[in-house]
């Protein structure tokens, strides 16, 4: 939130931040930004952020969980409950019943058993690894996502030549 994103960042603002976002839509990007839960916000500062990313009106919310790094602040740190992640997401569907939630890092450490849960609100989950840790291999997500009865779509792939003359008109 607005409110605790001083505590979490000293390098920039949320102004910063949100001034990046609204450039980057004004030059036609399509924007994927979401919040990272776990790093000792109140339960208004997550509806704070959820009402924020409603008003963004991204395209897509990747939903993490704070992966607590030996070395960093918050190691050691984890006071999120399974149930705690599914209320979060839930709000976050509840506020952008449009947008893709992206159920993303933390999600095997904190939601564990209740995982299977989390596919009633979200559109994906990210698996095998995220920018720091591992995560849950492929096979076994698509067997969980088999298993509730939902089917993996899948995405088309867009070649790299594709998008070189939309960059470079973006660029010049």
């Amino acid at each position: 939130s607005e409110r605790y994103y001083p505590e979490i960042c000293t390098t920039h603002t949320y102004q910063d931040r949100m001034n990046t976002l609204l450039a980057a839509r004004r030059v036609g990007l399509t924007l994927c930004t979401g919040a990272i839960f776990g790093q000792g916000e109140t339960e208004d500062d997550i509806i704070d952020v959820s009402l924020a990313l409603r008003d963004l009106d991204p395209q897509s919310i990747p939903v993490n969980f704070l992966i607590a790094m030996d070395g960093t602040p918050f190691a050691g740190i984890s006071y999120l409950k399974p149930y705690d992640c599914l209320r979060i997401l839930c709000l976050m569907r509840f506020l952008n019943p449009k947008q893709e939630i992206r159920v993303s890092a933390g999600r095997e450490a904190h939601i564990r058993s209740l995982q299977p849960l989390s596919l009633y609100p979200a559109n994906s989950v990210f698996v095998s690894g995220y920018l720091t840790s591992d995560g849950q291999e492929y096979q076994e997500t698509w067997q969980m996502i088999a298993d509730m009865g939902f089917e993996i779509e899948e995405v088309p792939q867009v070649e790299a030549e594709e998008c070189e003359p939309e960059l470079s008109a973006v660029a010049g």
